[in-house]
């Protein structure tokens, strides 16, 4: 399967999972407004979040996939099963242990991450209760991490880009079904969590099944004395510093947040909702399909290829990426009115919404960059130096909060973390480059020119179609209907700038090289 044809499959289904988050967001706004109780659900589910791409999606897979491609490439089938069958045994009982003093430890992490709610004690209780029941999804995730690295190594991506959705339909069904059932309204959404994790476990499991991959445990002794888990584990401590690195800075941001009045949080919260949009829809689903394949032309020593899929992702990143983060700046009103406007949450939500959403679109093509770059260093199983970066990451995005964030409030920190990718993806570009690894190939100028002149014909109409527009003064059916007009509009004039400036639908084709 070529590279654009795995990524439209992980992007398609990465999109109903984004429409159906979308849909979970719009009840949630709906349902529960931004009031102190929706802080403390964020604050208490953004910790097991932060643990799973911490240990999980983050350290585990930049390490685990790399080596799973290795074993593959050089043992035969019951080698790889074995290998599978102890990397299982630890990652279990290591996910166990963290499940059980998270829910020993909740006062201390919620103090850690939203020190502000000690000043409403109500709500720093119900944020601690919060994540006692939620905290066991960590477990959940962490195994469903990894079930879908193997199933994407096994070009299989269609399963775990497509697992996302039951966590959002579970979500929305509690939301619905369940809300009325609780004294305090917010708990449903706990339930949702654990629901969620175990429906997302349940498919992988199945999927791994039908390829007649059964994961067993192991002895611990035996899965410790594996060379193979042992270079794993070796290969995942750095990648812990790394990735923590980027939790550390959500962490440190949502403690900030936390101190800017009730609300900010969640504001926050739905601002980085709509920018996870195209990110997921391009970097996420670009950087799965792009870690296996760069793993396995690395192994086998194929550095043609490895040029050849890493500029091809970078020019899909370039083309989709650029215009999204300048229709994301100049619609977010229209989108935050449109997407969570509603009974508690009014327009004042929608105005501070909205200028977190413009912070975050200010980063939005190094967010996506992101996802791209780091994982060529982690195919060559180079973990070292996408840690440094992003530990100067991590020092700008704080000196940058020392301006933004008395200027801005939570749009500031939004602005922070955005200008913070930007650098970490340009130096890892540069690194790049420097060490003769990428070698940009022909075409990159007119290409540049041809999206710089859709995008800036795009960005004019925008602004042109909306002036003297409120959005929040509208009804909801001419918000929705003048919403997804201007993004469909916008769409369409920069594709055919695109193409009256020389673009062709063929150009998006990757090189030879890069086929399979």
């Amino acid at each position: 399967m070529s590279l654009l044809r795995s990524a439209l499959t992980v992007s398609g289904l990465t999109l109903v999972s984004r429409i159906t988050g979308v849909i979970r967001d719009m009840l949630i706004a709906r349902y529960f407004g931004a009031t102190a109780a929706t802080d403390a659900f964020y604050v208490a589910f953004r910790l097991p979040n932060m643990l799973r791409r911490l240990f999980a999606e983050g350290a585990f897979q930049q390490a685990f996939v790399p080596m799973l491609s290795d074993v593959r490439e050089r043992n035969a089938p019951e080698r790889t099963q074995s290998f599978l069958e102890h990397v299982f045994t630890i990652l279990g009982v290591a996910v166990f242990a963290a499940s059980v003093l998270g829910v020993l430890a909740a006062p201390l992490l919620v103090l850690a991450i939203a020190g502000g709610m000690r000043s409403d004690p109500e709500a720093f209780d119900l944020a601690v209760a919060l994540t006692r029941w939620m905290f066991p999804y960590i477990a959940f995730m962490s195994l469903v991490a990894l079930a879908a690295s193997i199933l994407n190594t096994m070009k299989r991506f269609a399963i775990p880009a497509a697992t996302p959705i039951l966590l959002n339909l579970s979500f929305i069904g509690a939301t619905i079904l369940l809300t009325p059932y609780f004294d305090e309204p917010i708990w449903a959404l706990a339930a949702a969590v654990l629901i969620g994790g175990v429906l997302q476990l349940g498919a992988q499991i199945a999927a791994l099944a039908k390829l007649g991959c059964v994961l067993r445990p192991r002895g611990i002794r035996a899965s410790l004395a594996d060379a193979d888990v042992r270079k794993v584990l070796s290969l995942m401590l750095p990648a812990l510093f790394g990735v923590g690195v980027a939790q550390l800075s959500i962490l440190i941001n949502t403690n900030i947040a936390s101190h800017l009045g009730h609300g900010a949080v969640t504001w926050l919260n739905y601002a980085d909702r709509l920018m996870e949009f195209p990110t997921a829809l391009l970097g996420v689903a670009l950087g799965t399909v792009l870690l296996p394949g760069l793993s396995a032309a690395h192994a086998r020593g194929d550095a043609q290829r490895y040029n050849a899929l890493l500029d091809h992702g970078l020019r899909l990143v370039v083309l989709v990426g650029i215009p999204a983060a300048l229709g994301l700046w100049l619609t977010s009103e229209a989108l935050v009115a449109f997407l969570f406007q509603g009974k508690n949450f009014s327009a004042a939500d929608v105005a501070e919404t909205a200028r977190a959403v413009v912070g975050y679109a200010v980063g939005l093509i190094g967010l996506i960059t992101l996802k791209i770059a780091a994982p060529a260093f982690y195919a060559r199983k180079d973990i070292r130096t996408p840690v440094r970066i992003a530990f100067l990451s991590l020092v700008i995005v704080q000196l940058l909060n020392l301006a933004t964030v008395p200027l801005f409030d939570q749009a500031g920190l939004a602005l922070s973390v955005g200008l913070g990718s930007c650098v970490n993806a340009g130096s890892l570009l540069l690194i790049l480059g420097r060490r003769g690894i990428y070698r940009p190939r022909a075409g990159w100028g007119k290409f540049l020119l041809q999206v710089a002149a859709g995008s800036l014909v795009m960005a004019a109409g925008l602004w042109f179609a909306q002036r003297g527009v409120s959005w929040t003064a509208l009804t909801w059916p001419v918000r929705a209907g003048g919403t997804l007009g201007l993004v469909v509009g916008a769409a369409v004039v920069y594709f055919l700038v695109m193409t009256l400036f020389g673009w062709r639908l063929r150009d998006l084709r990757p090189a030879p090289e890069a086929r399979d």
